[in-house]
């Protein structure tokens, strides 16, 4: 019995390992890379890596070749952010500033998947706006948080990703041709930030721009929105510095551990 326990310890502490060189590692590991410092026995990490990876926590990366966070471990990357006790209350103290700095509805998203997902929101007081509650996932291609987690990935994994992406056109103003796609990205990357031109949804343009880790990965999107009958994308893009400043002050929360 004795032996037993200590072996199920051994695995779960060996698990945890693997799923911590996933997450730190942001890009796909095949089960050898995994292992360069972990220096487990071959036939260890392939069965426990096919183990994670038929549980759900680990996933086949778009080329079958590495490893990634499977859909059960970003759920709980997910979770733990969203139900962060006090220290969410600074991450959306800081939103509500934004929100009433630029007077538009203001939210943070993370990338989940195929989509980024809203986790915290707060709205503009105008009686009219676009209601898009914490929880929603939102297209990469045609979002400006979509588009800016895009061009923060290495060119190679970029195209894999939009290789395997389903670039539905939402609106007349979505671009939906990958050649076109990568360009705009490019810009993206160059600017330092996300917009959408009335690409998701009719009569609405947005910005975002990244919160970073303290290894200065894009962990998320700092985004505002509003209707286009009284906000236009250049008026948007003139907030931009109120945006990367709120998200200077989020990527320090981040780094600390806060959230």
């Amino acid at each position: 019995m004795t032996t037993m326990r200590r072996s199920k310890g051994s695995s779960i502490r060996r698990s945890l390992a693997i799923l911590g060189k996933v997450a730190e590692a942001g890009r796909p590991l095949t089960p050898t890379g995994l292992n360069a410092d972990l220096g487990l026995p071959k036939p260890t990490i392939h069965r426990l890596c096919t183990m994670l990876e038929n549980e759900g926590y680990l996933q086949r990366s778009i080329d079958g070749k590495g490893l990634t966070a499977g859909p059960k471990l970003r759920g709980m990357a997910l979770d733990v952010i969203a139900g962060a006790g006090g220290e969410r209350a600074a991450l959306h103290a800081i939103l509500e500033e934004l929100a009433e700095t630029v007077g538009e509805t203001c939210n943070i998203n993370v990338p989940d998947g195929n989509a980024m997902r809203y986790i915290d929101r707060v709205e503009a007081r105008w009686p009219l706006r676009l209601q898009l509650p914490v929880g929603t996932r939102v297209p990469l291609h045609c979002t400006a948080s979509g588009k800016m987690f895009l061009s923060s990935l290495p060119p190679a994994r970029r195209r894999q990703v939009i290789a395997n992406l389903v670039l539905e056109p939402h609106t007349p103003n979505t671009v939906s041709d990958p050649a076109a796609l990568e360009t705009m990205l490019e810009r993206t990357r160059d600017n330092g930030f996300g917009d959408d031109n009335e690409e998701f949804l009719e009569g609405m343009v947005a910005v975002a721009v990244p919160v970073r880790d303290g290894k200065g990965r894009l962990t998320a999107t700092l985004a505002m929105h509003g209707p286009t009958q009284r906000l236009t994308l250049e008026a948007a893009k003139a907030q931009l510095p109120a945006l990367r400043k709120a998200a200077d002050r989020l990527s320090r929360l981040f780094e600390d551990g806060a959230v």
